[in-house]
């Protein structure tokens, strides 16, 4: 007596990422009710499972969907506008200014639509959002059919979108309390930086996270200058005055940790922090090299984020693990830092584990969530292949992914993604955006 599934993918290869190191030859996953049911040969899938839907990939390699651990989404609006600027003239003369004249909540949803289907098609199926309007942020992910951590931003100082610190808490906890239950959509409380966020205000997220069990989502040592404001400031370096607060903790996700001495890593490691690795926006603003190694070593979860649009300049995993393995092996004069298993890992596994998604997401295991993506190796640009993992991470882009699945729905199909908002339309809302912003 064979099974009812609703899906079985048949593929050359497949990498669950968890057991570290596994490949696995002409497997098949049988997904029932948007869950992985069975990964086993494909024999075995023949024989025991009827699908209502088979997807053969003769040529491919089957991973998990990859997370996205840090992104302003809505910045794909701002792609390019400010180029080759360092972080701080990067934000003070073009960003903010462009920010205070243009974002609303109609900006924020277009550009979170144009974001996602770029995320979509490049295999990444869950990102962790840093923005204004998380209402609106949340409205797109959803309809657009992507995972998404939202997060419920503070700073303080206004802007169009809150007037202080409390005023951006209570606008993002009414939108939270909008999406409960949702199955694409959760919340992360995004204090934006130590720089702009108050010890006072520090405490509140901190309190809110805790009594609603959320991660904590925000940059931390990003730059030398904001390491020598700190001590000016508050005479200790960030962490330090982050760890006196109280913030740090298994729920941290913080993002870039470039700028990190020996007793900031070990901060790191003693409160179990998670980092987000964004290598290719801390190379295009000057930033500096996380020096990923030996944060793995220290045991810590490295995820991979693309940061946004405005400052990478693309939303492609593919290319942030190319990165990091090429810049951890430079930085560190030692070619076998950050193997391509290891930076698959990092864009997959320790993403979902950074946002506590780990027991849902993140690897080809049964139980989990069908968040899943294959990449086509079959073209002459990826020939010969002796490793497909290595292949992931050295020559393929994302112009290989062929399929994409998000709670077992396909979002990508030979290439082609099967989205709410259609090209042509997502086209034009870049293009009314690039009018104004260009005005």
């Amino acid at each position: 007596m064979t099974e009812a599934v609703d899906l079985v993918i048949r593929a050359r290869w497949i990498v669950p990422v968890e057991p570290a190191g596994l490949v696995l030859d002409h497997h098949a996953v049988a997904v029932r009710d948007g869950r992985i049911v069975a990964l086993l040969p494909q024999a075995q899938a023949s024989t025991r499972f009827r699908a209502t839907a088979t997807v053969e990939l003769p040529r491919h390699v089957l991973i998990p969907g990859m997370v996205n651990l840090h992104v302003h989404a809505a910045m794909s609006l701002m792609r390019g506008i400010a180029d080759d600027l360092p972080l701080m003239r990067w934000l003070q003369e073009a960003i903010w200014p462009a920010e205070a004249r243009h974002v609303s909540a109609a900006f924020v949803r277009d550009g979170t639509r144009l974001a996602a289907a770029e995320m979509l098609r490049g295999g990444i199926t869950t990102c962790n959002d840093m923005y204004f309007h998380p209402a609106a942020a949340a409205e797109a992910f959803a309809e657009m059919g992507m995972r998404a951590v939202v997060g419920i931003v503070m700073l303080d100082f206004p802007t169009p979108f809150a007037s202080d610190a409390d005023d951006y808490l209570r606008k993002g906890l009414a939108a939270r309390d909008q999406w409960i239950g949702h199955p694409l959509i959760s919340f992360s409380v995004a204090p934006h930086a130590p720089y702009t966020v108050s010890d006072a205000s520090f405490g509140r997220a901190l309190a809110i996270a805790d009594e609603l069990a959320l991660p904590i989502h925000m940059h931390i040592h990003e730059t030398a200058r904001e390491i020598e404001d700190a001590l000016a400031a508050h005479g200790v370096r960030p962490l330090a005055r982050l760890a006196r607060l109280g913030v740090l903790g298994e729920n941290l996700i913080g993002v870039h940790a470039i700028h990190v001495d020996d007793s900031d890593l070990e901060l790191l490691a003693r409160h179990a922090c998670s980092v987000a690795h964004c290598p290719t926006s801390n190379m295009k603003l000057a930033s500096g090299i996380a020096p990923v190694p030996r944060l793995l070593a220290a045991g810590l979860r490295v995820g991979l984020g693309t940061d946004g649009a405005a400052s990478n300049n693309r939303l492609d995993l593919f290319q942030e693990m190319r990165q990091a393995a090429l810049l951890a092996k430079i930085a560190s004069a030692d070619a076998s830092a950050l193997p391509a298993h290891a930076a698959l890992r990092m864009a997959t596994l320790e993403g979902a584990r950074a946002l506590g998604l780990g027991d849902r997401i993140g690897s080809i295991e049964c139980g989990k969530l069908a968040d899943l993506c294959a990449v086509d190796l079959g073209a002459l640009d990826c020939q010969p292949c002796y490793d497909p993992v290595s292949h992931l991470v050295y020559v393929a882009g994302r112009e290989h992914v062929s399929h994409v699945w998000v709670n077992g729905e396909t979002r990508v199909d030979k290439g082609i993604p099967l989205l709410h908002i259609n090209h042509s339309e997502l086209l034009r809302l870049a293009s009314v955006w690039q009018t104004k912003l260009g005005n």
